[in-house]
């Protein structure tokens, strides 16, 4: 529902519902957050210095140790049973209910939560994924985005420390005396210099006591136990001062835990890098027009295979480049053909057009509850009478033949994936994975499946009685309730019944080959033998 009062302000302060610490961030427009993200939203007449003053409380360490005493704790997901970590790894659903009684200190400034907010920027201008939304980077320019982005993240975790220890002043838990020891005044703060995780101050604690090695190794820390010798003079004197506070008080030394104090976890660059390069080429390889033809005067849709795909983009000197890119840096294969990489990459973004394809037997028989209540719904829209339908079962991973088929349609069936796949349907000159795109609509669906069958027995080599054909008749059986449904009636453009037509086609399909309907719902396909073969006596 939308409600335009909430909307009359552009500027809000989202937060994550779900997690280890607390994250708070400043959004000026532009962005719609579902219920994982509520947003919290100002009186009208509040400035964005406000909202920063804000921001700051709640992204500090004491507001984490807040949200966490009145918060529901979700528990750890570590599986360690018990250990001292678990504390720092346990999730906890951050209420707006409970952020209704945050206590917002007086005497904060904008001015720290305003630089980390210019930072994050910062460092999101050096995502990999951002440097390929704007060029087609080179190699070159995706190690100095690294490094830049690095160095920005030293900056941000020493400014994050900053505010911490200004915070713990706001509120009270330090005299102003002990404010001035532990903080880098907001003039001055060319005194702070790059601070790398390990060196802050509780951790320099933390690794003197050797008590919790598994927060160093988790986030790919160096444990310190002296101040860096390097840091200016100034800061070093800071962080000595924020040491002897926390041995000496309860109160600091109770905040100042790794479950209360930013993680700093992300992803490793790698990671980040070939997920931004396969999701570039997956994109080039999803352009519309190179999934459409003309034929006979009509666009037509048309499924390519791998080899076919890596063809036509063969010409596309950027997509040879991010290729060969992917290819040495993170397949390993400096010389591999653009076929080999389209064929990675591709390889968990299919899923198939046929039921009995994606689904193991559990999910068929799902699948079959569902298709009842499709028909009962269509039933209900043709005779507006109100039928009592039983909501059918959801599907869970173990219905599913591939991991990769069930993260992408999920507990629903609901298809989410970039491509479909038609297994074994190749021409007999090219073995690699046929595929459609997904952003083909039930008709595009039933169009494809039928040229496929007409294609392959004209200049496929295929005859009639081939059993490849009953799978490709099954699917187009599986689609036609959409097609009916959807283009069932007379098309100018069409220059018919798209419907009518596709069952015409089914029927001829299906008398040729001598099949019936429970041919085509009972098709499975032949299931592949584990092991070796005994040895005949």
């Amino acid at each position: 529902m939308f409600f335009p009062k909430k909307y009359e302000t552009p500027t809000s302060i989202a937060l994550g519902f779900f997690g280890t610490h607390n994250h708070f961030t400043l959004d000026r427009g532009g962005n719609v957050f579902n219920r994982s993200a509520p947003v919290i939203k100002l009186p009208k007449d509040a400035n964005e210095d406000q909202h920063l003053e804000l921001l700051g409380a709640l992204n500090s360490s004491t507001s984490c140790f807040w949200l966490k005493q009145v918060c529901h704790d979700k528990g750890s997901q570590s599986g360690t049973g018990g250990f001292m970590h678990d504390e720092w790894e346990r999730f906890y659903e951050f209420s707006v209910t409970k952020l209704q009684s945050f206590p917002i200190p007086n005497g904060l400034h904008p001015s720290l939560a305003c630089k980390l907010d210019t930072l994050a920027a910062e460092f999101e201008t050096h995502e990999p994924s951002a440097l390929f939304r704007a060029d087609t980077p080179t190699r070159e320019a995706l190690n100095g985005a690294r490094r830049a982005q690095e160095q920005t993240r030293l900056r941000m975790v020493a400014f994050q420390e900053e505010l911490d220890w200004t915070v713990y002043g706001a509120y009270g838990l330090l005299s102003a005396d002990e404010v001035a020891r532990t903080t880098i005044p907001l003039d001055a703060d060319a005194n702070i210099p790059e601070v790398a995780l390990g060196q802050r101050a509780f951790e320099i604690v933390l690794a003197r006591s050797g008590a919790e090695t598994v927060w160093f190794e988790r986030h790919g820390s160096t444990p310190v136990t002296e101040i860096p010798t390097a840091w200016p003079e100034a800061y070093r004197k800071v962080v000595q001062a924020r040491i002897d506070l926390i041995e000496a008080n309860k109160d600091i030394r109770l905040i100042e835990q790794p479950e209360y104090k930013r993680r700093w976890s992300t992803e490793t660059w790698e990671k980040r890098e070939a997920a931004a390069i396969r999701n570039w080429l997956l994109d080039a390889a999803e352009r519309e027009e190179l999934w459409f033809e003309e034929r006979d005067g009509f666009t037509v849709p048309r499924p390519l295979t791998i080899n076919q795909l890596a063809d036509e983009l063969r010409h596309d000197k950027d997509v040879q480049a991010i290729a060969t890119l992917y290819a040495a840096d993170h397949l390993g294969k400096r010389d591999a053909s653009l076929a080999t990489v389209l064929a990675a990459v591709i390889e968990p973004e299919h899923v198939p057009y046929l039921a009995a394809l994606r689904h193991k037997d559990s999910g068929l028989r799902k699948r079959s509850q569902w298709e009842q209540v499709w028909e009962q719904q269509r039933e209900e829209d043709r005779t507006g009478q109100r039928l009592d339908i039983k909501v059918p079962p959801k599907y869970t991973s173990a219905d599913f033949l591939k991991h990769s088929y069930w993260s992408h349609r999920g507990r629903l069936d609901v298809p989410k994936e970039r491509f479909i796949s038609y297994p074994g349907a190749f021409p007999e000159a090219d073995g690699s994975l046929l595929l459609g795109w997904a952003g083909w609509n039930h008709r595009d669906q039933a169009d494809a499946l039928v040229s496929l069958i007409r294609d392959r027995v004209e200049n496929g080599g295929w005859a009639k009685e081939d059993p490849r054909f009953v799978p490709l008749l099954a699917g187009l059986r599986e689609v036609l309730p959409w097609v009916h449904q959807w283009y069932g009636e007379y098309d100018e453009e069409w220059e018919g019944n798209p419907a009518e037509e596709f069952q015409a086609a089914l029927e001829t399909g299906r008398t040729e080959r001598q099949l019936s309907e429970s041919d085509l719902v009972n098709w499975r396909p032949e299931k592949k033998t584990r092991g070796r073969q005994k040895k005949s006596e």
